[in-house]
């Protein structure tokens, strides 16, 4: 889609390009964001459909004095393998509009005597025909015109050739799209309504069917299809955003610490009255040799179990008084010292997968020296994810 056509879309008009050099650039065409790959599975699906539809057509036509292919197929087989997810291009506008199409040709070749008003009744009632049966296909134009021109007037030339060469031709494009990784038959009713869903899809969709009634125009995409562009750029948008963010833009820089010699009466003191969950623990140039989390406090304390929950751990923070005790008595004997830490350069989309499938809750961030200048906690990961999202949105 154009920058024009999204214009065009979003605000209900088409917008005026300046005259004349702006202008004369519209006749140039865009670019097809279209592989060498795609390109060649359309190619080959073409002449396949061609030479398929072709063939049998000949076949079941041999005794017949009708011509067992139309030239509107080759229009066609570029909808059906080149755009298989276009409204136009689906089964029923194929065989339909074209079959539709030829039977108001031969209709005004029997009611209007001159060729050129004949054609252009033909054309006429063709996409009026079309439009009310909702299977607008462009070939059938042509399907209306050649009949109207040719003077044919045996309505079984709306059967055989025409009805008999789409159905071939629909045939061969769902075997060969299905087969090259192209859904076709493509879906083209709107979802029913059932299952709810998320906010942000919902005033999506609703804002889409505003847009596409004020735009009030034929277009070749499925509103389904258009929906789902404007997600995934939505979410394109989103990821690209994520990835700009370092773990230094969302840090908490003013981190408490403590030292390997923290008595655990004041470390716990600590958690208690800054509510946090995790104190790094330093040395004296601020280098990472642990971290001490209430999980820490909790496993040696034996809290495995409810019954005396606040005498153990009264117990465990309680300075012993003895020059030799088995009970930990600083941070450094409880202390975990495997500590997962991040750089301040690195991409928060690098630590996603540590909070969601690993169990970290805070990860502390060195800088120059491998010291300790911030810590990132799940809320900030939480409060940057949803920064990202309200930006692209």
């Amino acid at each position: 889609m154009t920058p024009s056509f999204l214009t065009a879309l979003f605000t209900g008009r088409s917008r005026r390009p300046a005259f004349p050099s702006a202008w004369l650039r519209a006749f140039r065409p865009a670019p097809l964001n279209v592989s060498r790959g795609e390109r060649l599975r359309v190619v080959c699906g073409a002449a396949v459909g061609i030479f398929v539809t072709g063939s049998l057509s000949h076949l079941l036509g041999a005794n017949s004095a009708l011509p067992w292919l139309i030239a509107p197929m080759g229009a066609s087989a570029v909808l059906v393998f080149g755009v298989p997810a276009s409204p136009m291009a689906q089964p029923w506008a194929v065989v339909a509009g074209n079959t539709v199409s030829a039977l108001a040709g031969i209709a005004c070749a029997h009611l209007v005597a001159p060729p050129e008003l004949a054609a252009t009744a033909a054309v006429g009632l063709a996409v009026a025909l079309m439009f009310a049966l909702r299977c607008l296909h462009p070939p059938g134009g042509a399907s209306a015109l050649l009949v109207a021109l040719a003077g044919v007037t045996d309505p079984g030339f709306a059967l055989f050739p025409v009805a008999g060469n789409s159905l071939l031709m629909v045939l061969a494009g769902i075997a060969y799209n299905n087969l090259g990784g192209r859904s076709y038959p493509h879906a083209q009713l709107p979802p029913e309504p059932a299952p709810p869903r998320p906010d942000d899809a919902r005033t999506i969709a609703a804002d889409l069917d505003a847009v596409l009634a004020r735009y009030n125009q034929v277009l070749d995409v499925s509103r389904d299809d258009l929906q789902a562009l404007i997600e995934q750029t939505q979410l394109q948008g989103y990821r690209r955003r994520l990835a700009d963010i370092r773990c230094r833009d969302i840090m908490s820089t003013d981190v408490i610490t403590v030292e390997f010699g923290t008595p655990l009466e004041e470390a716990w003191a600590l958690l208690r009255e800054r509510r946090i969950k995790a104190l790094p623990v330093v040395d004296r140039v601020r280098r990472i040799v642990g971290i001490v989390t209430l999980a820490d406090f909790m496993r040696c304390a034996e809290l495995d179990r409810h019954e005396g929950f606040d005498r153990k751990l009264r117990a465990l923070i309680r300075k012993s008084g003895l020059t030799h005790t088995t009970k930990p008595e600083v941070v450094g004997q409880i202390m975990t010292r495997q500590v997962r830490v991040t750089s301040e350069d690195r991409h928060l989309s690098d630590l996603a997968p540590l909070f969601g499938s690993t169990g970290h809750h805070h990860i502390p961030v060195i800088g120059e020296g491998e010291r300790l200048v911030g810590i990132i906690t799940q809320s900030d990961m939480v409060a940057a994810l949803c920064r990202a999202g309200e930006t692209a949105a």
